[in-house]
């Protein structure tokens, strides 16, 4: 059976994960991740998208992106990696794929769960035992979220704009919700949406972007379906 096409839509967040292959290191020094980074900041000038949160993990990368058009995130993920896997070759004296398959990108209702997907990801280091606390980690846009830097490559996401007045609001808001830490079940949404690629949403949104896709964008459930 043909690979269904990935879903991308413009104008709405995407969860984007990358993954090693066969779990080997995609970074192995902070020079790769400055790489990366900078091939991030490049593509999503080319095909316009915003950066909303990052997580460079030794083994994996995680982003929360929105795309201004639908078929501009593929383009984007593919410049990303064109760009990174050359330089990161060229620098390790090896060649071939770096990444296990194609990278999973779920599409995520805006508001409460885009906020979650934001959190996950600037949690993932804490959760990774990488660093005693999130705004410790150098290598995800959480520090940006808290005050502690600028950083250019980061447009802050609507829900995150909701969380005050001022940028001191925010941070301090934003700072709260970070030490409270994101609950269980909202966690493994997000994880679950990332892994599978499917959308994160309420039944209504998924509805709703299942009949403009024109294709399912949930798993079925389980089992033979009920009678009536």
């Amino acid at each position: 059976m043909a690979r269904q096409p990935r879903l991308a839509v413009a104008g709405l967040p995407h969860l984007v994960r990358l993954v090693g292959h066969a779990g080997d290191a995609v970074f192995r020094d902070d020079a790769d991740r400055r790489l990366f980074l900078g091939a991030l900041r490049e593509s999503a000038r080319q095909h316009p998208a915003a950066v909303h949160a990052y997580a460079l993990l030794d083994d994996e990368i995680w982003l929360l992106l929105t795309p201004v058009l639908g078929e501009g995130l593929g383009r984007l993920m593919q410049g990303l990696g064109r760009r990174y896997v050359a330089g990161f070759n060229r620098r390790h004296g090896r060649s071939g794929s770096l990444w296990a398959g194609r990278f999973r990108a779920a599409v995520v209702q805006p508001g409460g769960l885009a906020h979650a997907a934001l959190l996950a990801i600037d949690l993932l280091a804490l959760q990774r035992g990488k660093v005693p606390c999130a705004g410790d980690y150098v290598w995800s846009s959480a520090r940006h979220h808290l005050g502690l830097v600028r950083d250019p490559l980061v447009t802050l996401a609507r829900s995150y704009w909701e969380l005050g007045n001022t940028p001191f609001e925010r941070e301090a808001s934003y700072r709260r919700l970070i030490d409270d830490g994101l609950n269980a079940a909202d966690m493994q949404r997000v994880l679950a949406a990332a892994h599978s690629g499917w959308a994160l949403g309420d039944p209504a949104f998924l509805r709703d972007l299942a009949q403009s896709a024109g294709r399912p964008v949930a798993a079925r459930p389980r089992g033979r379906p009920r009678r009536a």
